[in-house]
């Protein structure tokens, strides 16, 4: 067998339009960016999504459509003496006439904001037509006069249909591909070739081709690929997440977000993710127990006092096993009865605090701790209340006086606050009925 130079992911990269797989919504038939590229119109734009989703390709079609000057930088070795050289021949009217170019910057992220700067003007003036690839967030790693003078276009992973018709291109394609060899290769392993990538199409060649390249001819002469050769070629499931990226931000949301909403399952699957792309178990315990309080609050208070546990206990053993605790405490979060109302009840009490005068702590409330503070008022007439019957001095105003009639807690009729909605509507009937 004849090994390529170029990587197989590398060699099936699209050269047109019509060899480009997935991305309908930006760049299928009457899109914007297909119409842009189809009409050698490119305006700046900015590419957006995980990896192997098809954003260097596409900087790669321009290139072969464009009639402009082409140019390719990436980020990481790239710096502001490699703009100005670009500026420069783009500017060069006997090497380029037409006094304009296009610039491909792969990681454009990379950039800091002096490279950045440096690019600005240029791309103001029309003098490049930027593309920027990035796989992290533009709005928040990219200048932002930069993204007011592109058009962001997100990418999304490819489709599990989209990662298999990829599969089966190089597999058949004769100048590019594999097609030169006779590979056996059933559609069981295709399928869970394509599900292990996760959408991305490099991770899927890589592998297809270190199968191919490691796995010996059989009595046929064919190269047979099975499950078994994928599962080992791939080694480790692609997840896209990445603690230091978006993705890290989007999972812990959505991890928060399920239990909140009741979803143990959800809660569970993005847990999952995290627990495999290597998240801190301490974190995610960080994150059960704000969402126990917050979320979760008196409607159960054991929610609270397991998810604290499961905390403390991770410290003392670790993973693998503290995956089961941090499991335990989350769904316990999630399938216990919500409330929030210590937590928005707190919150307008600050608010009130912030911005009104809430007056002075009522002299029969105060402390008394040096002698003679009496005879001033501090602590005089204070009514304790384990003298009085069921614990409670109904007529005492424990609000400043400014404040008196202001309620800030309102329990819900959820789980154990149901008691405390009842027992706390008795309470203030009595006290209104004294004073």
């Amino acid at each position: 067998m004849t090994v390529k130079k170029e990587p197989l992911a590398y060699r099936m990269s699209p050269r047109n339009l019509d060899e480009f797989v997935g991305q309908e919504h930006i760049i299928g038939h009457g899109k914007l960016l297909n119409r842009m590229i189809k009409a050698d119109k490119i305006s700046s734009i900015i590419l957006f999504g995980p990896p192997g989703t098809g954003k260097t390709s596409i900087a790669r079609i321009i290139a072969n459509t464009t009639k402009a000057a082409f140019f390719r930088l990436n980020a990481v070795t790239a710096g502001v003496k490699d703009i100005k050289q670009v500026v420069e021949d783009t500017q060069n009217t006997f090497l380029n006439p037409n006094g304009k170019s296009v610039l491909f910057v792969d990681e454009i992220h990379r950039f800091n904001k002096a490279q950045q700067d440096a690019l600005l003007p240029f791309v103001e003036d029309g003098t490049v037509v930027l593309i920027g690839a990035t796989t992290e967030n533009p709005f928040f790693e990219v200048n932002k006069a930069l993204i007011s003078r592109s058009t962001v276009f997100k990418l999304e992973p490819l489709k599990k249909e989209d990662i298999t018709k990829i599969i089966k291109m190089a597999v058949t394609d004769n100048d590019r591909g594999l097609g030169n060899f006779k590979i056996d290769i059933d559609e069981e392993a295709i399928s869970l070739l394509a599900d292990m990538s996760e959408g991305d199409a490099r991770i899927a060649l890589n592998a297809l081709e270190l199968a191919v390249l490691t796995t010996d001819m059989n009595e046929n002469g064919a190269y047979s690929i099975t499950t078994d050769v994928i599962m080992d070629c791939i080694q480790k499931k692609a997840v896209r997440f990445d603690k230091s990226s978006e993705q890290h931000y989007d999972n812990i949301s959505a991890f928060i977000k399920s239990m909140r909403g009741s979803d143990p399952d959800a809660t569970l699957l993005y847990l999952a993710k995290a627990l495999y792309a290597g998240e801190d178990p301490e974190f995610l315990a960080r994150r059960i127990m704000i969402c126990a309080s917050e979320d979760v609050g008196i409607a159960n208070p054991n929610a609270l006092i397991l998810a604290v546990a499961a905390a403390q206990a991770i410290h003392m053993i670790g993973m693998p096993e503290a995956r089961i605790l941090l499991a335990q405490a989350a769904v316990m979060v999630a399938t216990s009865p919500k409330s929030n109302s210590t937590y928005k009840a707190l919150d307008q009490a600050l608010y009130d605090v912030e911005h009104k005068n809430t007056g002075e702590v009522p002299m029969y409330l105060r402390n008394a701790p040096a002698k003679g503070m009496e005879s001033l008022g501090y602590g005089v007439g204070y009514k304790y209340p384990h003298d009085y019957p069921g614990n409670i001095v109904n007529d005492v105003e424990y609000m400043p006086e400014l404040m008196r009639g202001t309620y800030y807690y309102h329990p819900t009729a959820n789980g154990y606050e149901t008691r405390i909605k009842e027992w706390l509507e008795k309470r203030r009937n009595a006290k209104n009925k004294e004073n």
